[in-house]
């Protein structure tokens, strides 16, 4: 792109970073200091307020740039990833969203440490939160940094780099000062605005194709170099029983990980009721279906426009895919056209990519304050300190994921979400399932459940080949790779379910019956919760 096109993306760039601070100085104004408006924003949204914010927080620049990616690459296999982050909101609807809203305050760890003794539950949780939410904030930084990359034509590592640190930066303003007020408004109004991007490029792709999408895919076969095998099952997966291991373990993943995301968890306590918590998820799935559905057709169109060779050329893992279709649908890099319609493209992926990075260090900053530090100083620990303490956290979460963002910048950021996600399923999950559903539960059980998830998970990833042992691991130049498959989730998931059950049969703890009465009844009636 010519230095004319290149400031007109950084001007509306600029434009939407300066209305988003804007929003978070003005709230921030408003703020009473109390952990409850910090953590949960006074608990004064509404469930279509909400939905949408969910939606914002949810529809990630994994969604957007890396699934579209994925498609444009390996045609039908990477419709799962679409697939999967669709399905997922029938868990979280049906076994989470109210029972959650009922029991907690502003963690997972107080739905768990309702029934439990609370310090080691809030700290085996409040570790597993941070992890998973730091894991999640590489996926987003990576996105970020391939993005300004290709906006600045393609000078590499100097502008992902700082790109990295600049929204690592702006992530602990908006947390900081706004609280989750600010990072709410902050996400509807992301949700809004890639919503808008995501039809109107739809709708030109259809265009071009007349409205014959049998004519779409066959050109994206055409296109891909693989022929009729793009648009079956196996391009991706299908090599070997590893590839198909990969496959059911990435499946696993992304439907179960959902219900355990911290930031996805910590947005049912921004409304007042649980019948609102409950009204807010079928919003957010009517906005995120219609968005996943839609990433189909960018996928595809991607590879039918471009052309795989293409986008694979700017960048290796796809990354860059809706923003070069952009560029085409508008007229191409010499026109005036493809130069603004590419500019609001890449606008309105960053501003996706800072709304779900305040969320995720949001959570995850409020689990370091609320779990870690309150637990371990619990009678000294103030409301308002408890919030002081949440901004330091945020500052430090910042620097750590901004580390790995730079490590990780060559990787897919929808396989690096589904990393996340499968971190999320076999910690977070088993332990909110068993504390909501399992009346003899112990303390015992809920921190076996959490490490035993949380622990063989990372130490899978670390021995795959996603750390070392190929071409494009982070570590190219070692082979320490132990572990076959590149998402552990088939093994570290059903692990955390045998260790939660392990610990709690082995326990010499009698289960608390007035507890668990106390915690059945409130999570399903509303009976005192907060």
């Amino acid at each position: 792109m010519t230095g004319d096109h290149q400031t007109l993306a950084l001007l509306l760039f600029s434009a939407f970073v300066a209305v988003t601070l804007a929003i978070t100085t003005w709230v921030s104004r408003h703020r009473h200091g109390s952990a409850e408006e910090f953590y949960a924003g006074g608990r004064l949204f509404s469930p279509m307020e909400n939905g949408f914010a969910i939606a914002g927080d949810y529809m990630s620049a994994a969604s957007f740039l890396g699934i579209s990616g994925l498609i444009a690459l390996y045609g039908y296999d990477g419709l799962l990833y679409s697939v999967g982050f669709l399905v997922a909101w029938l868990v979280v609807l049906f076994l989470v969203a109210e029972l959650v809203r009922n029991c907690g305050r502003f963690t997972l760890a107080d739905v768990v440490a309702a029934r439990m003794s609370e310090r080691p539950v809030r700290i085996a949780a409040g570790t597993s939160s941070v992890t998973v939410s730091v894991l999640y904030l590489v996926a987003q930084m990576v996105g970020a940094g391939s993005l300004v990359a290709l906006l600045l034509g393609g000078q590499g590592e100097a502008a992902q780099t700082w790109t990295v640190i600049g929204v690592g930066a702006l992530m602990v303003i908006y947390v900081s000062l706004g609280g989750m007020r600010a990072t709410t408004w902050i996400q509807i109004v992301k949700a809004v605005l890639l919503l808008g991007g995501t039809i109107a490029l739809t709708v030109l792709v259809l265009v071009r194709f007349h409205g014959d999408f049998d004519h779409l895919l066959t050109s994206a076969a055409e296109r891909s170099g693989h022929g009729e095998s793009f648009l079956a099952p196996g391009l991706k997966y299908g090599a070997d029983w590893t590839a198909r291991f990969d496959f059911i373990s990435l499946g696993l993943a992304l439907v179960l990980g959902t219900a355990g995301l911290p930031h996805i968890l910590s947005r049912f306590y921004t409304v007042p009721t649980a019948r609102a918590a409950r009204r807010s998820v079928v919003w957010s799935i009517g906005l995120i279906g219609g968005f996943y559905l839609m990433t189909i057709v960018l996928g595809f169109g991607a590879a039918a426009i471009v052309g795989s060779d293409a986008v694979r050329a700017s960048n290796a893992a796809g990354n860059t895919a809706v923003p070069l279709l952009a560029l085409d649908l508008g007229g191409g890099a010499d026109s005036t056209g493809g130069t603004v319609l590419f500019a609001v493209v890449a606008a309105v992926a960053f501003a996706t990519i800072l709304a779900v990075v305040a969320g995720i260090t949001l959570a995850s900053s409020a689990s370091v304050a609320h779990d870690l530090y309150a637990s371990l100083r619990r009678r000294r620990a103030k409301q308002r300190s408890e919030v002081a303490v949440a901004r330091v956290a945020a500052v430090g979460i910042g620097v750590v994921a901004i580390a790995l963002g730079l490590l990780a910048r060559d990787l897919n950021v929808a396989f690096l979400v589904g990393l996340a996600f499968a971190v999320a399923a076999s910690a977070n999950l088993p332990v909110l399932l068993y504390s909501l559903f399992w009346r003899g539960f112990t303390t015992r059980g809920a921190v076996w459940a959490v490490y035993g998830g949380l622990i063989p998970a990372l130490t899978l990833v670390l021995l795959s080949p996603v750390v070392s042992g190929s071409p494009e691991s982070l570590f190219p130049g070692v082979d320490f790779h132990l572990f076959p498959l590149q998402n552990p989730g088939i093994v570290s998931i059903p692990l955390g379910f045998l260790a939660g059950w392990l610990g709690t049969v082995t326990s010499a703890e009698l289960p608390d019956e007035a507890k668990h009465a106390e915690t059945e009844v409130r999570s399903l009636t509303g009976a005192g919760a907060a």
